[in-house]
């Protein structure tokens, strides 16, 4: 009801999964690296956690957007309720990949699905899983998936498998019965609330991905008030932030108010909260994204994340990122023509960081042609 009145040619704020309203502030794009190098070195098992509407859905499906851009063979299957029996979790992976198989027999069934991963490995490709809402799989369905990851050759993982979930699911990971499981955990990563920065950026980045083109309707005083109302929660942001929208435009003011954030927050039932202290942490990069190398002369810009463990805080100085010809980059497999570890690390990591500058050019391409 507002695009016209906003000059907007979609609704910013929509809350379906859609990639273009990703927004890669410091843990969702250490996230996403941590899941394309999970799939595409064939890590096995990554887990991405992160609280109620901080975008792991969104970021699941801009991970299978960018793997089915990929010129190489991608087998993927996504279970969004993987509230299942065994029997049921398997015949949904089979109907995800495509797989035929008349038998009903669960021998049959993981035979096809076995010969699946092989032939997709032949052609050097991937089969991935991923699982969204993970925190509700039953320890019966965990298990089957640990068994599930244990298909392998010497050439790496024939499955890998993404796990999203709650952070219930760093809870349940931790029981004794599952710790087989745990061990098989390549990577982890963790999403958490935007920063009042963060948040500024976010709802700037979807206004320019719905079409604005000039000032943005919300102020500055108005961003601080919906940072303080949705605990820089995304999709409370999304909904807080459609909601200004229409009541914007039923007064008919171009400019929105901090009062009209309050109003709309209120009729959300959302009252005054406290800033979690994980809106103001900055998700630590994993080990593979770390350099050891000593920053530049005008790179003296510093960081602070949290530990993964206690919570504390280190600080560092962000450093000079390696560039590597684009023959070594797009080596996307162990077979690499690199001398040594460091330099195949060093053209992993660059390949990865690529594609996520790649998708961000497409988009802010789309954007100006808006």
């Amino acid at each position: 009801m507002y695009l016209s009145f906003y000059n907007f040619k979609d609704e910013p704020f929509r809350l379906t999964p859609d990639p273009r309203y990703l927004h890669l502030s410091e843990p969702h794009q250490a996230a996403l690296t941590a899941v394309l190098e999970g799939i595409f070195y064939r890590k096995g098992l990554v887990m991405l956690t992160g609280p109620i509407g901080t975008g792991k859905t969104t970021l699941v499906h801009t991970a299978l957007q960018i793997i089915s851009d990929r010129k190489m063979p991608i087998k993927s299957a996504l279970l969004f309720n993987p509230v299942l029996t065994r029997d049921e979790f398997l015949e949904m992976m089979l109907e995800e990949f495509e797989i035929r198989c008349a038998s009903t027999s669960k021998p049959r069934r993981l035979a096809a699905l076995h010969q699946m991963l092989l032939d997709t490995q032949r052609t050097r490709g991937t089969a991935v899983l991923f699982v969204d809402e993970a925190h509700l799989l039953s320890p019966e369905l965990l298990e089957e998936i640990r068994l599930l990851g244990n298909a392998d050759t010497r050439d790496g993982k024939l499955l890998q498998i993404v796990l999203s979930g709650q952070p219930e699911l760093l809870t349940i990971m931790q029981r004794k019965e599952l710790s087989a499981l745990q061990q098989r955990i390549a990577a982890r990563a963790n999403l958490r609330p935007l920063t009042p920065s963060e948040t500024r950026l976010y709802v700037a980045e979807r206004l320019q991905s719905a079409g604005l083109q000039g000032p943005s309707p919300f102020s500055s005083d108005t961003l601080e008030t919906l940072h303080t109302y949705s605990g820089g929660v995304p999709r409370l942001i999304n909904l807080i932030g459609d909601g200004c929208l229409v009541l914007g435009f039923r007064t008919q003011q171009n400019a929105l108010q901090p009062r009209m954030v309050e109003e709309v927050a209120v009729s959300l039932g959302l009252g005054l909260p406290s800033i979690p202290a994980s809106a103001k942490e900055v998700v630590r990069a994993p080990v593979w994204q770390r350099r050891a190398a000593k920053p530049a002369d005008d790179a003296e810009t510093s960081y602070a994340f949290a530990q993964a463990g206690d919570g504390r805080t280190e600080s560092g100085r962000e450093t000079v990122r390696e560039t590597v010809s684009t023959q070594s980059v797009l080596v996307l497999d162990k077979d690499s023509s690199s001398d040594g570890p460091k330099e195949r690390l060093a053209s992993q990591k660059t390949a990865v960081d690529m594609m996520i500058d790649a998708m961000k050019q497409m988009r802010s391409t789309a954007r100006g042609a808006r």
